[in-house]
């Protein structure tokens, strides 16, 4: 797709990657419609990026934020999609509220399979029309501590792969893009000090924004972002036990930062 004719629906774009790809999709001459639910940082952005963006402040996970930015989105004449909006949640399933697992799964696939339904009339109407669904490695890599958050991208990448299959016949294609972490306030403190016990490894939003909007130009299906995460995603789908003995050895590391969550209840 060339980006200087797009013209783009981003959510999520008050977040770290969103205010990276926002600030890419416009400097590669594309017009974008930004949504978020936080209007300061909207507005804020807006400021920054000028006449090439519009703001649409919606909450996804009503049914009437989808109503509202879908017809924002038709009066825009939106060709491409990203369904970047998604919020993590660290922790042991056993200690974490159930309010907090359905948030992550209502907020990371059902929110965007519903908005991407009801967009779908619109963009079969359009010459040309792209969607990106921006999971995680932990949906090819499900990862102890990310129960929710790993069955939320997990689902998200299978919406991905069945959506591009049920499209195959029409001009609109389907992009699922995987990063590891990425350096952003969506990370908690918890999470942050996992990963320096692991030796994990993140990228800046800026990095994976500029793959992100690589793989969108080169009309790429999936991408999954860093090394070695996307070996270890590979193993996990060819051979599985090796990724369970694996993550067997960093569970007590993983239970430790978990239980810091949650200190008087036991994972």
């Amino acid at each position: 797709m060339q980006l200087n004719t797009a013209r783009v629906l981003l959510t999520g774009a008050s977040g770290g990657l969103g205010h990276a790809l926002a600030h890419q999709l416009v400097q590669h001459g594309a017009q974008v419609l930004l949504s978020g639910r936080d209007a300061a940082k909207l507005q804020a952005l807006r400021t920054e990026l000028g006449s090439a963006v519009s703001l649409c402040v919606a909450d996804l996970t009503q049914a009437a934020g989808v109503a509202q930015l879908v017809q924002a989105a038709q009066a825009f004449q939106v060709n491409a999609l990203i369904n970047n909006a998604g919020i993590s949640a660290f922790g042991s399933l056993q200690t974490q509220p159930w309010d907090s697992v359905e948030q992550v799964l209502q907020t990371n696939l059902l929110a965007p399979m519903r908005l991407t339904q009801a967009l779908l009339p619109h963009l079969r109407s359009q010459p040309q029309a792209r969607i990106v669904n921006v999971g995680s490695v932990f949906g090819s890599l499900p990862f102890a501590g990310f129960v929710a958050y790993s069955s939320a991208k997990a689902g998200l990448r299978g919406f991905s792969q069945s959506l591009r299959r049920e499209l195959a016949n029409s001009h609109i294609q389907v992009l699922y893009v995987a990063p590891r972490a990425i350096q952003t306030p969506l990370n908690s403190p918890a999470v942050n000090a996992l990963n320096r016990a692991l030796g994990n490894a993140s990228d800046r939003p800026e990095t994976v924004a500029t793959r992100l909007l690589q793989a969108l130009a080169q009309d790429r299906k999936e991408v999954h972002i860093g090394f070695p995460e996307r070996l270890f995603a590979w193993l996990n789908g060819f051979a599985p036990g090796l990724i369970d003995h694996g993550v067997a050895k960093q569970l007590r590391t993983i239970e430790l930062h978990a239980q810091t969550l949650n200190p008087d209840r036991q994972p």
